[in-house]
C-alpha cells in the first residue's frame, strides 16, 4: 500500500514498544494521516510476543493463539490487504484438552454439538448449566464485544453509564461465582476458569465479565499465526512502514520530557533526541512513571500509587524441542494439579512456590511446521507463579530445578521418554520479566484484574494531568490479553485523532 497522505500541518505522535498494542496503535495513526515513529528498546519487534530461535527451531514467547481474528482483519484492512496474505491462520481444534493427575481429561472441542458430546460425557449431570452459563457468557459478549479483556472501564464514569448492562450481564459477581451458579462439576468449572486464569485474571476475585472471553472463542474460534504472535507483530510492523510510518529498534526510551502539562520530548539512551505533539506509552505503567517521566511533578506520587497496587501473577515458562512428532497432544493442554483454589490462593495471597502445578501446554508444531525441523517438535509450558513482590526468591538458583520439575511432569502424563527425547530446553521467569521488559515486579500481565467496583481505576487512557501522554496495550483499558491490545488500540487512536485533527 502507498504511504497514507499526512494531513495538512500534520503532527507527529511517538509510540513507545512495538507489541502489537504499540504498532497497531500507531498503524491506526498512520491511516489517518498523522506522522507516527515507533520507538522499541529490542532489537526485534513483538514486545512480549517475541520469538526465540535455538538449534533449528523458533519457540514463540507470548500468548498460545488469538480469539479475535475480525480484530486482525479489520487492523490489516487499514493497509489495502488482508491478514491471511501476510500471515496465514491455522484453526485450533480442540480449543484445549484438561488432563488431571488420576488420569481423567475433558477435551473442549471448537464445534459446540462436539463440545456439549464432551460435557455430556465428562460431567453428564451439568450439560443444561454448562449450556446456561454459554448464553451468559455469549450475552455478555453482545454487549461488551468492543471491551474485551479484564478492566474493560477506563474510568468509573465509563462504567456507570452501562450500569443497566452490568447489572443484565451479572458483572458484580466473581468468574467463579458465576460458573458455579450454573456448573456442579468442580473439575468442569476449574476447566471453564483456567482460559481467564492464564489471561491474568483469577477467577475467584475478577469480574464475571470475563465470561465473555469464552464466548468469543466459542464463536469467533481459535488461531494460531503461521510463524507465531511475533510474525504478525512483523508482518504489521512492514505494513506500517510501507505506509508511511518510522519504525526504531534497539534504542530504549529512557526519558520522556515534559513542558508544563505537556510531553514534548523523547530521549533515548543512543542520545537521539526528537519533540512530539503527543506520547503513547504501551510499556509498564510503573515504569513509565518511575523511570520514563522521572523528576516531572507527579511521578513520585503516581508511581507509589501503582506499586501500592495488587499486581497479577508471573509466569514461569519452559520452552523444549522433542525428537519425533506427537499427533495426540493437542495444540493446547491444561495439565491439572491435584488443587485448583488453595494451589491459586497459594500463588497469589501466600506468596509461595508450591510443590504441585498447574501447566499450560503449548505445542505449536502440531499446526505450524515452520517452528521445527522434519520430524521434531516444539513446546511451551507455562506455569503461574508468584510475582516477585510476594515471592522475591533468586530465579537464576531455583529456575533449573523447577524448569526439571516440569519437564518430569510432561514426561509422566505424556512422554515417558521424555529425556531420551529431548533435544534443547531453556526456560524464562518473573525476573526475566522485570529485567526485559520492565515489568513491575516481574508480572506477567501488570496489575491484577480487579472486582468490578475496581474497574477503571487504574488503567486510564489518557493521563488526567499530562494532556497528551496515552496509553494503550496492556497498560490502558481493557487490559491484557490480544483482543484487550487490538481494542485498547482502536480506543487510543480514536482519542489522539480527535485530539490533534
Amino acid at each position: 500500500m502507498p504511504a497514507a497522505p499526512s494531513l495538512p500541518g500534520s503532527r507527529h505522535v511517538a509510540v513507545i514498544g512495538a507489541g502489537l498494542g504499540g504498532l497497531a496503535t500507531a498503524l491506526r495513526l498512520r491511516a489517518a494521516g498523522i506522522a507516527v515513529t515507533v520507538i522499541e528498546a529490542r532489537p526485534t519487534v513483538g514486545g512480549h510476543s517475541h520469538a526465540l530461535t535455538r538449534d533449528g527451531f523458533t519457540f514463540c514467547a507470548g500468548p498460545t493463539t488469538t480469539t479475535d481474528r475480525p480484530g486482525l482483519e479489520e487492523l490489516w484492512a487499514l493497509t489495502g490487504t488482508a491478514v491471511e496474505r501476510d500471515v496465514p491462520l491455522f484453526a485450533v481444534n480442540p480449543h484445549c484438552r484438561f488432563s488431571w493427575p488420576d488420569g481423567t481429561s475433558f477435551d473442549l472441542a471448537a464445534d459446540d454439538a462436539a463440545a456439549a458430546q464432551d460435557v455430556a460425557r465428562f460431567a453428564p449431570g451439568d450439560l443444561a448449566g454448562f449450556q446456561d452459563y454459554s448464553r451468559i457468557a455469549a450475552a455478555q459478549f453482545t454487549e461488551f464485544r468492543g471491551r474485551p479483556g479484564p478492566t474493560p472501564f477506563a474510568d468509573l464514569r465509563e462504567m456507570a453509564g452501562h450500569a443497566p448492562q452490568l447489572a443484565r450481564a451479572q458483572a458484580w459477581r466473581s468468574l467463579w461465582s458465576l460458573i458455579g451458579a450454573h456448573v456442579k462439576d468442580e473439575r468442569l468449572r476449574e476447566a471453564l476458569a483456567v482460559p481467564a486464569l492464564m489471561d491474568g485474571a483469577d477467577p475467584f476475585t475478577a469480574s464475571a465479565l470475563l465470561a465473555s472471553g469464552f464466548a468469543r472463542a466459542r464463536q469467533g474460534g481459535l488461531w494460531w499465526p503461521m510463524g507465531g504472535p511475533a510474525a504478525l507483530c512483523t508482518a504489521l510492523a512492514k505494513r506500517f512502514e510501507a505506509m508511511g510510518g518510522t519504525v526504531r529498534l534497539h534504542d530504549p526510551v529512557c526519558r520522556v520530557h515534559t513542558l508544563g502539562n505537556r510531553a514534548h520530548e523523547i530521549e533515548t539512551q543512543s542520545g537521539w533526541r526528537q519533540r512530539f505533539d503527543a506520547v503513547v506509552s504501551t510499556a509498564d505503567r510503573d515504569h513509565t512513571w518511575r523511570d520514563l517521566l522521572a523528576g516531572t511533578l507527579r511521578a513520585d506520587t503516581m508511581s507509589a500509587r501503582l506499586r501500592s497496587r495488587p499486581h497479577a501473577f508471573g509466569l514461569f515458562t519452559v520452552h523444549f524441542a522433542l525428537e519425533g512428532t506427537w499427533p495426540g497432544i493437542p495444540h493446547q493442554m491444561a495439565l491439572m494439579g491435584p488443587r485448583f483454589r488453595a494451589l491459586i490462593e497459594d500463588i497469589t495471597i501466600h506468596g509461595v512456590l508450591p510443590q504441585d502445578q498447574l501447566i499450560w501446554l503449548s505445542h505449536p508444531s502440531l499446526a505450524d511446521p515452520t517452528l521445527a525441523p522434519p520430524g521434531k517438535s516444539v513446546f511451551h509450558a507455562q506455569v503461574p507463579v508468584a510475582n516477585l513482590g510476594k515471592l522475591p526468591i533468586d530465579w537464576e538458583t531455583v529456575g533449573p530445578l523447577l524448569e526439571q520439575r516440569v519437564l518430569d511432569e510432561v514426561g509422566r502424563r505424556l512422554v515417558p521418554d521424555i529425556r531420551d527425547r529431548l533435544i534443547t530446553s531453556f526456560h524464562t521467569t518473573p525476573r526475566d520479566a522485570m529485567l526485559d521488559f520492565n515489568a513491575a515486579k516481574g508480572t506477567a500481565f501488570g496489575l491484577a484484574p480487579l472486582p468490578l467496583w475496581h474497574a477503571g481505576s487504574t488503567h486510564p487512557r489518557r493521563d488526567k494531568s499530562i494532556g497528551n501522554l496515552y496509553f494503550a496495550g496492556a497498560a490502558a483499558a481493557p487490559g491484557g490479553g490480544m483482543p484487550a491490545a487490538l481494542a485498547s488500540s482502536r480506543a487510543c487512536a480514536a482519542l489522539i485523532v480527535e485530539a490533534l485533527t
